[in-house]
């Protein structure tokens, strides 16, 4: 069909929702559409400059079109959906998502097992998942077997192999974590118990259990069994800090899906939570590739009723940032929230789809080999602390005193990860009296990057205090007052437990003790701290020169410098005999030392008396 061809067509396509196919040379669909107005969708393809080449390269290839009218925008959207899972042409976008993530599978046997797998096989069983996790999924199956004798071996458990004796006992019965089903010590029925508890948990119905275990712990403690009592005391304090740890909104808020967006010029990242009784119970991240010049409202349907469909959601109420171009079927309660708990869910799927499209960044650069290991370490840096930027430019800063004495300050400055030594600065604190960290971190900060905008100089992407939330607070002072604070991200670091503060946060975050990006802040503050206990120690022993042999007159620098070669400190050098001082400074410059010291031993005598 030639251009001719497809103009007779699409000028006669009807006003009316529906879906469109464009067809390549061979017959193969190549893009599946959906439209609010069918004529108006398809013609725009034939009449506009479209400025993405893809765009382009797509309608060189398009021979010929067809067309199904729908009676809604949602129809048109489930119909979409449909195609292209059915056709995957090779222009729609594509959902790459998290295959490799494990799950939590309920197997449907016998005397069911519980365990990780990442292979997600249709067999009758219950999975759970997928984890983004690792650590928590293997955390959950851990805690499982430690509340209930659930059994790990994989024998075929039929009530004929067990009548029939084929199974012997293992460790696990005889250190009390199974209770030998296989021996038919134990009843389906009571094991069923425990696999009915394991998804009440899986599903967040967490105080069902709870609610169970406390039952179980009164009886035990009404007959006088006070170590099995123990035992089930154990096992709720166990789930209790599971629950505490998963908890993250008012319990209110159940059967809810969340989803976040974020975005690149190579694809959109979307973040799904699954909310029960204010947990956690199932998170999912996926890539969307981008193939033309899509925008994420237009997607943004799509996406959802995959990811529902994928992981057998049924809930009811969907939180989305933003209204989507077409509609989502009317039995989905829609909400877009401005604040209270159901927008802090929705915050923290968005940070979770930023945080999955900076590893989906690092692994593009990864496989390009663009990246040293210092970019990756600052990639990393800049994921924890959700920056804009790749922080190329550090500078750390750090205070020190001795009882409020020759109070000085160190700002140390990395570029590219490394130390750039030339750009070190020090600081003699001016306007500040005593010891007061929190009002000479506030000067110190103010100098320097009001020395830095008067000369035009490169601002730093990320600026380190030694310190905890005052530090870091009389820091952000600075930098609102010259109007920086919305421009470079700021954060301090705690020694005791090397806590991360960051500016308007109540809570602090803490890194793994092994990230490299934790250890290149812990390196920024040890530097720092070096290089102003150094000028520290300079300033003291400049001061103490001055007080004590600078007074003296005759003794210059080299004299003084003779004097604690030989005696080592001012008290040796008062101390010493007149014949030791006149072998080293002659007999004119050790007479005016020694009679200045001694003239002041007795004055201060004489004032005692």
């Amino acid at each position: 069909m030639g251009i001719r061809d497809l103009r007779e067509k699409w000028t006669i396509l009807p006003e009316q929702p529906g879906v469109y196919q464009f067809y390549d040379k061979k017959g193969t669909v190549i893009y599946i559409g959906k439209a609010k107005n069918l004529k108006k969708r398809v013609a725009s393809y034939f009449t506009k400059q479209h400025d993405h080449a893809k765009v382009r390269i797509m309608v060189s290839h398009i021979v010929d079109l067809s067309y199904t009218v729908v009676k809604t925008e949602t129809d048109a959207l489930l119909l979409e959906n449909n195609l292209i899972k059915k056709y995957r042409p090779r222009y729609n976008v594509l959902l790459k998502d998290d295959k490799t993530y494990p799950w939590i599978v309920i197997k449907k046997e016998p005397f069911p097992r519980v365990f990780l797998t990442r292979h997600f096989v249709r067999d009758g069983s219950e999975y759970f998942g997928p984890y983004t996790s690792t650590k928590l999924a293997r955390s959950l199956v851990d805690m499982f077997h430690r509340l209930f004798p659930l059994r790990t071996c994989k024998h075929h458990l039929t009530e004929k192999n067990i009548a029939q004796k084929k199974f012997k006992v293992c460790l696990e019965y005889h250190i009390k974590r199974c209770k030998a089903p296989c021996t038919g010590q134990e009843t389906a029925e009571d094991y069923n118990r425990y696999i009915a508890q394991v998804r009440h948990i899986l599903k967040g119905n967490l105080n069902e259990v709870i609610g169970y275990l406390k039952n179980e712990m009164k009886e035990y403690a009404q007959t006088m069994a006070f170590e099995n009592a123990q035992i089930v005391k154990e096992k709720l304090d166990l789930l209790s800090q599971f629950q505490s740890k998963s908890t993250v909104v008012s319990p209110t808020v159940h059967n809810v899906d969340v989803f976040g967006f974020d975005s690149d010029k190579y694809s959109f990242y979307v973040n799904y939570l699954k909310i029960n009784n204010g947990a956690i119970i199932q998170t999912h991240s996926a890539e969307i590739r981008r193939k033309l010049n899509e925008t994420i409202a237009e997607i943004l349907p799509g996406v959802v009723l995959e990811i529902r469909e994928k992981l057998n959601s049924t809930s009811t109420e969907i939180i989305l940032p933003f209204v989507s171009e077409y509609p989502l079927p009317s039995n989905l309660k829609i909400v877009i929230p401005q604040k209270g708990d159901k927008k802090k869910l929705l915050d923290l799927s968005m940070n979770n789809a930023k945080f999955f499209k900076f590893d989906c960044q690092k692994q593009r650069l990864n496989r390009q080999g663009k990246t040293t290991p210092q970019q990756r370490i600052l990639a990393q840096l800049q994921q924890e602390l959700q920056m804009k930027t790749l922080p190329t430019h550090i500078e750390c800063f750090d205070n020190s005193n001795i009882q409020g004495t020759t109070p000085v300050a160190s700002c140390v400055v990395f570029k590219n990860g490394r130390p750039a030594k030339k750009d070190y600065r020090k600081f003699t604190i001016k306007t500040v009296v005593g010891a007061n960290d929190f009002a000479s971190m506030e000067e110190i900060v103010y100098r320097r990057y009001k020395r830095l905008l008067e000369t035009q100089a490169p601002l730093p992407q990320l600026i380190v205090v030694d310190g905890g939330k005052g530090q870091l607070n009389a820091a952000y002072k600075s930098l609102e007052k010259l109007g920086l604070a919305e421009k470079i991200t700021l954060i301090s670091i705690a020694k005791r437990l090397e806590e991360i503060f960051i500016p308007n946060h109540p809570l602090p975050l803490y890194l793994d003790k092994r990230s490299p990006s934790l250890k290149l802040i812990q390196q920024l503050r040890d530097e720092a701290h070096r290089f102003g206990i150094t000028f520290h120690r300079q300033k003291r022993s400049k001061n103490f020169f001055q007080s004590e042999l600078d007074s003296v007159k005759g003794i210059g620098t080299q004299s003084q410098q003779r004097l604690y070669k030989t005696f080592k400190d001012i008290n040796s050098i008062k101390k010493a005999p007149l014949e030791e001082l006149q072998k080293l400074l002659g007999k004119s410059r050790a007479g005016l030392l020694y009679d200045y010291f001694h003239r002041n031993n007795k004055t201060s005598s004489t004032d005692k008396d």
